[in-house]
Parts: structure tokens; sequence; C-alpha cells
């Protein structure tokens, strides 16, 4: 048996759901690295991110203050 698979039988009913399981993961990890579409450094999408998370929580914060602008301007 594969030890990646081993080490994750236990979160699946048996051995063939593992495998299964392992087959489409690597699957879709391979159809993203061949994906011809740029990629987006992971320092752009964690500030996009910190951005978004920003304007929510600003929006949760001021539920009854509608008047406080809670969009901010993306760097």
């Amino acid at each position: 048996m594969d030890p990646l698979i081993s080490t994750i039988v236990s979160d699946f009913e048996s051995e063939e759901q593992a495998a299964s399981y392992d087959r489409w993961f690597r699957a879709e990890v391979q159809a993203s690295i061949d994906d011809p579409r740029p990629s987006i450094p992971h320092e752009q999408v964690m500030a996009e991110i910190q951005v978004l998370m920003e304007e929510v929580q600003c929006r949760y914060q001021t539920l009854e203050a509608s008047n406080k602008d809670c969009t901010a301007a993306p760097n």
C-alpha cells in the first residue's frame, strides 16, 4: 500500500475510498499545474482577502451606523 494512502485511510470507510480520493486529488493538482492561466502570487491573494475581511468586519461592527463607509480601495 502507498504510504500516503495508509496515513489517510482512517478518514475513509475503506482503502478503496482512500485510493479513489487520492486519485481524484492528484488529478485536481495536475489540472491546476497544467492550467494555462497565469498564477496569482500568494501575497496578492492575501492582500485582496485582507481587504475583503476588513470590509466584512466593518459592516458587521457598524450594522446600526449605516453611514460609515466600509469600502476600502484595493492596493
